[in-house]
Formats: C-alpha cells, structure tokens, sequence
C-alpha cells in the first residue's frame, strides 16, 4: 500500500461518482476531516522523508508500515470508534485520557486506568506480603500493576496522576479545536526515536508509536565491507556478500552471507590432537581443544605412581601421597610415611559428619565413604504440625491430612496434604465472563476483576481498504468506517464499460439507468431501461452472521428478460403463399392458413401436393425462429416411368424421383433346340446386342428338334429357325416285310420317298412302324407264320371244370359277417356282472378324483393369494424406506 498516495490524493485524481455516492456526502464529513487531520499530521514527516530518500518504492512502502498504527487510530477516532477496553464506554474527544507507552499504545479513561492500577498495585503488594518475608510497607512500595491490554509492568509510581497529551508536553491538551486531534497538543511530537538514534520524532503530537527516522546517514553493512546513504531507522542492512571477518581462531574467515551479530564458529575440518596427545581425531576447527576418554597415567616425580586425572595439558603435579599423612578419620598424623605406604587405621570413631548435617558416623576408622543413610532415631513433625513421631533420621514425616486454607484466589480451599502453611498460587482457570460478553477469562484464579479482553475487533469497509479495530464487546455499537475508494464489482450488464462508478458500499449496487438497447433475435432493439442481470450484492454489515441460515450466494443474480418485441411486420402463411401476408406483431408467432392448396412438389418429384395450407419443411424464418414442420402427402402411386432401356418389367418401387434402379428380374430364355433352358438378369439381356443374344442362347450342343418329315433329330449345332435339308435325312433305317420276318437297312430319305411313291404322308406313319411293309413277303414268309401258329396252340393249358356240392349254401357276405359278430357276443352271466363292477369301480375313481383337485386346487389358490399379498406388502416397504 502506498501511503503518501493514500493520504495526499490530488483533486485531479479524483474518479467522477454515481448519483448514490453524491447523496452520501454530507454524511461523511467526520470522513473528510480525519483525512485533513492525517494530512497534516504526516505532512512534516512525509516531506522529509520524500526528500532525504534516494528510492522512492522503498521510502513508500515503509512509510506505510510506519504510519499504519496512527492511520489505524485516526481511522478509529473519525468514525466515533475508540472505546476504553475498562469499561468498554466511547472515549469521547472531550474525556481525559491514558495512553500505554510500551507496547500496545492502547488508550484508557484516565479515571479507568488510575482505578484499575490501584486496585492491580494494591493486590499485587498484599501477594508479595503473604509470600515473601518482607513487611508490608516494602510490599506497597515494591508493588506494580499491569496495562488492562499488552500486560506491560509499570511501578507504583507510575500512575498516572493527569490528564496529558499523548507526547507528554501539554497538561489538559484542548478537545473545542476541530483541525487538531483529539487528545493531542498540535505541536510537533519531538519524542526520541527508537533504537536511540540520537534524532527525534517529526509528527504532530500523535498516538501509537513514533515511526522510524526518516534521516538519511551513511551506515556500513554488517560485515562493513560496503558504505551506503540509508534511513537511520534502517540503517542497518547486508550488503549480500560473503561476511570474510577474522573468526575465532584467528586462521579463517566467515563464510557467510553478511549478518547482523557474531560470526558462527567456525567450521573448518582438520586433525587435532587430544591435550595428553595421545588421540588424533578430524574435528571443526571450533572444536579442536577436546579431551579423549583416556586416563593420563604419565609417571609422577615421585617415580611411584601414576597420574589418575582425565585427558589434560600441561604438567601432573606432585604425588598427592609424599608429605604428612593421616588415618582415614584424620585424627592421627603420620609423618615422614613414604608415598607408596598405607596409612593404617586409628581405631577411634570416626565420628565424620553424615549426610544429614547434624548426626555423626558412630563406626571406627574406615576407609572408604560413610555410610549414606542416617538411621538415628529422632522426633519429627510433619509440616503442617499435626503430627510428631519418632522416625529415622534420613525419612521424611507427613500426614494425610488436607490443608482448608482458601488460597490467595479467596475461592479455592489449598486441598494439599500436609501444607505447611505456604499455600501455592490457585492452578484452577478463572473462567469467568469478561465484559465483552463474548470470551471467559483464560487467566489462573485470581482476585478482584479480570483484566479486560485483549481481542482487538477490526471493522473494514467491503473493499477492506478502510478499517479501525475497536475493543472486543464494543463493536455492535459501531458503524463501518466511510470509505472513497471505488466499488470493485464489475457490472454484469452489458453496459459496464459505460456505467458510472461509484464507491465502496454493502449491500447491492445501484440499479443501472442507460437504456438497454438489446437487439433481439428478429433485429429490433429493446428501448426499455436496464433490466440485464445484476450483480450479487455484498453482504449487508454484520460481525455475527446468523448461524442457521447460510448465505449461499449465487454467481449472478439474473435481472428481468426482455419483454415480448412490440414491432409491426408482415407474416406470410405458413405455407408460404403469395398474397397472403398478415400483418401482426413481431412477437406473436402465431401462424395462421391460407386456406389455398399446398401445391408444393412433392419429393418423388413427379407429383404436387393436394392437401390445404399446411407447414412446410423445417427451416429458419425470417425473425430467427424456425417453424414447426409438417410435411406434405406421401406419393402412393406407383412408379409409371419407362425404363432405360426398355423392357416388360415395371418398377417395384413406389414413385420416386431420379432414374429407376437397375432391372434385376431374371429373364428365362431357353435355348434354339429347346434342349436347355438359360437364365439372365433382364439388364444384361436387353444390353445385348440381337447376334449377341441369338449367341447367348444357343446351348452349344447338337440341335435337339426332330425333323418334320422322319422322327430322327437335327444333326446340325442348335441353331435358329427351321432345320435345313428335312427331306436329306442320312440316317439308316430297318425296313421290314409285313410279318416282319425279311429285313434291310435303308437310308431315311429312300424310306420317305417310298413312302411318297406309295401315296403315303412320312408325317403320318407311327414311330413303331416306319419302314415296316415296304418288303415284299415271300414263301419262307408264309412258312414260318404256320410254324409259328402251331407252337403257340400246343402252349395253351386245358380248363378244368370244379363241380360245387349240392348242399352247399350260397348267401350274400353281409350276412355271414353278421353271424359271426352275433357268436362272439354270446357271453355269461358272470362275465356281464364283472363287466358291470367295473365301470361302477371307474366311475368311483373319477369322481373322487374330481373332488381332490377341486379340494386342493383351492387350497392352492388361497395360499397363492396370501404370497401374492406379502409379496406386494414388502413391496410397499421397500418403496417407502427409498423416500
């Protein structure tokens, strides 16, 4: 953030605002006062500043951080926002004040504060009384008290005892001047800095802390390598290099990045040896003076015994065993005893003081220590004084009784076992309700009132930019502070680029008032004003948002839809007629008939359609809507077009636009004799050529017709038309004499000439008798047929003649047939009555046999029924347990 742009805008700079923010205002006056109080405030420090800074990014940006603590509170005092965390009341600007001058700068009543150190002091001196062996006048004097918020110490003395400003110079600083800030003299603050720089703070009596020196002196960095003009609250800084300052062990340098402090040790590895030089270890150089774990055992001067000390350097020393020696208890001296001699023993007690410091070791001499434990029957008593018992000297006496003392809370008994009267401080949380009404109190029990609620609450604008933070418990009673900066929420309309800005707000923008002049999808222009989607207003101010309603908002807020296009335009109908147009509202898409007949081609492309007025195919109309569509009459003629080429077959297909397909009829064509019989696809035959389909049907055999004249076959290839040459028949031929005994063979065209010359058709003679006759018989002819006449009547058989009996009955077959039924029916009594049992025993069975399947069909039924009912009742559960 930028400070000096925050607090020093140009008027040039100023945005132009929307109506809403001009109404505004008068109500920012406070608003505009506080920032001429900044203004002049940070005028003296900013220009200095500004001038004695060589980066101008820099200077800004910790300005800025300087400054946000006075900028917080002067924010805070503009909107009526300071309250005093004691009694959680307005700090008016006419009401004396307080403010704490170590941490938190925070600022009190000061009739709040002087009773609120009194009473901390007070309880604080009667603490150190109780615990402490010192009087009470020591106690009251020695006594401090806390500040209600950072919980910094201050003396007894310190309290404050009038009303000053906040630089200390004014007594009764005056509140009825309305250009200088509440609390403040007006004169400059002229307190010394921080880091004790030897400068002094440039603002105007102000609160919170002083900034840092705006000064600029030439400081070196860490490592003092570089020299450079810097801030003196800055002045100190790394210049980024190696640091390369002498360490230690004077044998290397720093390897660090330049720092603040110390060099780290140093860290280079290297052998050294151990300080007896018996032991060589690689080690940081940091660390190079070490002791190893062995003993040094080098020979003393008295060439005796060995040193028994640790690794060391430097010489052992004497034997500690030469010169006067006495006994373990020290009571006999013996003198002129060499070194590697042992003392004996002097037999007295050795009466050393124990452990316990009052009893003494009640053995004789010994050597090594006494014994740990003093076992000496004494008479004790337990802390508390309840209890006295004889016990050894090294165990402690305690009772199980329970200390009733209320400790220094006044709220808790001490409850510890044998308390000797030092009650330790109350470990139980206080836990009571702060002022603020909204946190307990986290601190140990304690008495007299909690310390107020350190939570500082902060109110912002809806930018956030704008904020002051104001005690915790106060900040329902506070409005958000005025902010001029401008709304970041981009309109949603689509005049956004257009609209006017205005400046930070809650709740909802104002409303868009440009004309909306959305084109509709027929072409017009909507001439209402802005009813586009609007943007989803901020939440309206609040700290405590209601807990069972959650704000779930939207990512727009859709605004009204344009209303129907009012425009005038001619319609035609929907079939499209011409001079049938309407005129009708754009909007309306209400179609209408025109009552004529379609006479659209319909899509055979043959026929026209005969039906009335009616939609055509689906396409876009001209105001971007498309129509609905109803198509016209099927064609249900046949198809009546000539084929290409021609041919007898008609289209199978329905009439349709475009040529005919292909005609795949089979065409069978038998071949010129008649021997076979030859099958083609109509297309391919009437493609042909006539010799190529007189080729086409010839078989490629012999010609199988009979010639006209004989019954012998045509020798030729079948071919077409007649045979040629029917009389020339060279076929051979058996002619034969009537009685068919004389026989010849004769060619087929002699025969037919004989036949001719006899007066005979060749047509008309059967196939059995063509050449028979035309011999003449002669006497071996007439021979050989009475030969052949006596053979055949020797060959007949002779007829026997049956004569039949004269008693034999001749009757009709019917009526033997039925004498013979009429036997086989003669049966007996016992026979007719078995028969009779029978029938009566199968009847018995089928009507038993009826009623166990009505029975049990039934029965059936029923239990049918009664699964069919659970089964849609676990139906109906399973449904409801589903919703």
């Amino acid at each position: 953030m930028n400070t000096t742009a925050n607090y020093h805008p140009p008027p040039s700079s100023q945005p132009p605002f929307s109506d809403s923010d001009l109404d505004s205002d008068s109500d920012s006056e406070n608003f505009q006062v506080g920032s001429d109080l900044s203004n002049s405030i940070f005028k003296t420090y900013l220009e200095f500043s500004s001038s004695s800074s060589s980066s101008s990014s820099s200077s800004s940006s910790i300005t800025a951080v300087d400054l946000s603590k006075i900028q917080s509170f002067l924010t805070s005092s503009s909107s009526g926002a300071l309250s005093c965390l004691i009694c959680l009341e307005r700090i008016r600007p006419s009401d004396p004040t307080w403010s704490c001058s170590s941490l938190c700068f925070a600022l009190f009543h000061l009739l709040c504060i002087q009773s609120w150190a009194r009473q901390s002091s007070d309880l604080s001196a009667a603490r150190a009384a109780a615990r402490l062996p010192i009087t009470a006048e020591t106690a009251a004097k020695q006594a401090t008290w806390n500040c209600p918020k950072c919980r910094s110490s201050y003396s007894k003395s310190e309290i404050p005892r009038c009303y000053l400003c906040f630089c200390g110079k004014l007594r009764d600083p005056p509140s009825d001047n309305p250009w200088i800030l509440p609390h403040s003299c007006g004169e400059i603050c002229n307190r010394p800095l921080p880091n004790n720089c030897g400068h002094f703070c440039l603002l105007l009596c102000h609160p919170g802390p002083c900034p840092s020196c705006p000064k600029s002196v030439k400081a070196r960095c860490f490592c003092g390598s570089v020299e450079d003009f810097r801030r003196c609250g800055f002045k100190n800084f790394s210049c980024n290099k190696l640091c390369k300052k002498r360490l230690d062990c004077n044998k290397h340098n720093c390897s660090e990045i330049c720092h603040p402090g110390t060099c780290p040790p140093c860290r280079a590895r290297e052998t050294y040896r151990c300080r007896c030089g018996k032991k060589e270890e690689e080690k940081d150089c940091c660390d190079r003076d070490y002791r190893c774990e062995n003993e040094c055992k080098k020979l003393l001067n008295c060439g005796k015994h060995v040193c028994e000390r640790g690794c060391h350097g430097g010489d052992c020393g004497e034997c500690p065993l030469q010169g006067n020696r006495t006994c373990p208890c020290g009571k006999r001296i013996y003198e002129g005893m060499p070194c590697d001699g042992v003392a004996p023993v002097c037999g007295a007690t050795c009466n050393k003081l124990l452990n316990c410091g009052f009893h003494r070791c009640p053995e004789r001499c010994h050597k090594g220590p006494c014994v740990e434990t003093c076992r000496t029957m004494v008479k004790k008593a337990c802390r508390c004084g309840g209890l006295k018992k004889e016990v050894p000297c090294y165990q402690d006496l305690s009772c199980e009784r329970k200390c009733l003392r209320m400790r220094d809370c006044g709220r808790h008994a001490c409850k510890r076992r044998c308390c000797d009267g030092d009650c330790p401080p109350c470990s139980e949380v206080c836990d009571k309700r702060l002022r603020c009404k909204n946190h307990k109190c986290p601190a140990p029990c304690h008495r007299g009132a909690c310390a107020p609620c350190p939570i500082m609450v902060t109110i912002s604008c809806a930018c956030g930019e704008t904020h002051f933070e104001v005690p915790c418990g106060t900040e329902m009673d506070h409005k958000p502070p005025k902010c001029r900066k401008l709304c970041k929420i981009t309109p949603l309309c689509r005049h956004a680029s257009t609209s006017k800005p205005h400046r930070c707000h809650y709740g909802a923008c104002p409303p868009c008032r440009a004309p909306c002049e959305e084109e509709y999808l027929c072409g017009h222009k909507c001439n209402l004003r802005c009813h586009g989607p609007r943007t989803p207003p901020n939440p309206e101010f609040t700290l405590k948002p209601k807990k069972k309603k959650s704000n779930h908002q939207t990512e727009c807020t859709p605004g009204t839809p344009c209303p129907p296009c009012p425009e005038l335009v001619w319609r035609p109908c929907v079939g499209e007629h011409f001079g049938a147009e309407r005129m009708m509202v754009c909007s309306n898409t209400t179609r209408f008939s025109c009552d004529n007949l379609c006479g659209s081609l319909l899509p055979c492309g043959n026929h026209y359609c005969t039906k009335t007025c009616h939609p055509l195919e689906t396409q876009p109309s001209s105001s971007g809507h498309q129509k609905r569509s109803e198509s016209c009459e099927v064609c249900n003629l046949p198809c009546q077009k000539v084929r290409m080429p021609k041919c007898s077959h008609p289209c199978p297909l329905p009439c349709h636009p475009g040529e005919c397909p292909p005609c795949k009829v089979l065409m069978k064509r038998s071949c010129h004799c008649g021997a076979m019989v030859h099958a083609f696809e109509c297309i391919h035959y009437n493609n042909l050529s006539e010799k190529d389909q007189v080729a086409a049907r010839s078989c490629g055999g012999p010609c199988h017709r009979k010639l006209p004249n004989c019954k012998h076959l045509c020798p030729e290839i079948c071919h077409v038309d007649k045979c040629p040459a029917p009389d020339k028949c060279s076929k051979k031929v058996t002619v034969r004499c009537k009685c068919q005994t004389l026989k010849k063979e004769w060619i087929c065209q002699d025969v037919q000439a004989a036949y001719r010359d006899t007066g005979n058709d060749p047509k008309d003679i059967p196939k059995n008798q063509f050449g028979l006759g035309l011999l003449p018989c002669n006497s071996d002819c007439n021979r050989k047929i009475q030969e052949v006449e006596s053979a055949l009547q020797l060959r007949k058989p002779k007829v026997l003649e049956k004569k039949e009996p004269e008693n034999e009955k001749h009757g009709p077959k019917r009526r033997k047939r039925r004498d013979r039924i009429q036997e086989g029916k003669q049966v007996s009594r016992f026979q007719e009555f078995v028969a009779t049992m029978k029938r009566l025993l199968l009847f018995i069975i089928i009507v038993a046999a009826l009623i166990a399947v009505t029975y049990y069909g039934y029965k059936g039924l029923l239990q049918l029924s009664d699964w069919m009912n659970e089964v849609e009742m676990q139906r109906a559960k399973r449904r409801r347990s589903r919703f």
